[in-house]
């Protein structure tokens, strides 16, 4: 399975991470990886192209601050920054964002509970949140990288430790009613990920599981019409979809 930062690079790039560095390589981004995003990201070249990009995951002062000590962004993140775009960008007048937490409102740490208020709510709040952003006019990418399945993914164990399914199931249920808003209010909609892991709560590793890649509003064919297989073409496609 891929490492995050080799995985993701191929997403963003559509060019292949894993040969780049010769090998797998995470969980962010180096040097080698770093130049490739720099240069071949979705964000970087829709930016160039001047088009219109956000990444809408909202991050907490405590990850500005630590950046600002010793900057080791994933592979998100640092494509936006490297596009020359701020992270907890503020939208526009006329198209101000809902940023989101990754955690889609669970706690961080264990036992991972809800909390209060409406931009913490439930799968109601979550659906009127999709419908919002799909709202949202003046963005050629709105992208959110729900990297807190692999965090719970990752704290996964033959005996899985007390309140992880739960709250696995609740994220799930928040990321559907998320996707579910989104699509009825007609938007256009990319999924996937850069390995497995989630889906198994019976080990901490990543696995070979092969990922979705599924979407509502465009079509996901390589230049020759078929459709993509792994996760290069994958990239390859989101490119495409640009005409990049």
């Amino acid at each position: 399975a891929d490492l995050e930062a080799t995985g993701q690079a191929t997403w963003l790039t559509g060019q292949d991470g894993v040969a780049a560095m010769k090998g797998h390589f995470g969980p962010q981004p180096g040097p080698t990886l770093r130049r490739l995003l720099d240069t071949a990201s979705l964000p970087v070249r829709l930016t160039q192209a001047g088009a219109w990009a956000a990444l809408l995951n909202a991050y907490p002062p405590g990850y500005v601050e630590a950046q600002a000590r010793r900057a080791h962004h994933g592979c998100f993140p640092y494509s936006f920054l490297a596009a020359g775009l701020p992270l907890n960008p503020p939208g526009t007048p006329s198209a101000p964002l809902p940023l989101l937490s990754p955690t889609l409102g669970l706690e961080y740490r264990s036992p991972w509970a809800a909390r209060g208020g409406p931009i913490h709510g439930g799968a109601g709040d979550w659906r009127r949140t999709g419908k919002a952003l799909a709202a949202v006019r003046g963005y050629d990418l709105l992208v959110f990288d729900a990297w807190f399945s692999d965090m719970l993914g990752h704290l996964g164990r033959e005996t899985p430790p007390d309140g992880l399914l739960a709250a696995a199931g609740e994220y799930l249920r928040r990321l559907d009613a998320l996707l579910s808003g989104l699509l009825e209010a007609g938007a256009a909609v990319v999924l996937s990920s850069d390995h497995g892991n989630f889906e198994n709560l019976g080990v901490k590793s990543h696995t070979t599981a092969r990922v979705p890649f599924a979407a509502s509003g465009v079509s996901l064919t390589l230049p020759d019409g078929s459709r993509p297989t792994n996760v290069l073409e994958g990239g390859q496609t989101l490119q495409g979809l640009y005409g990049l």
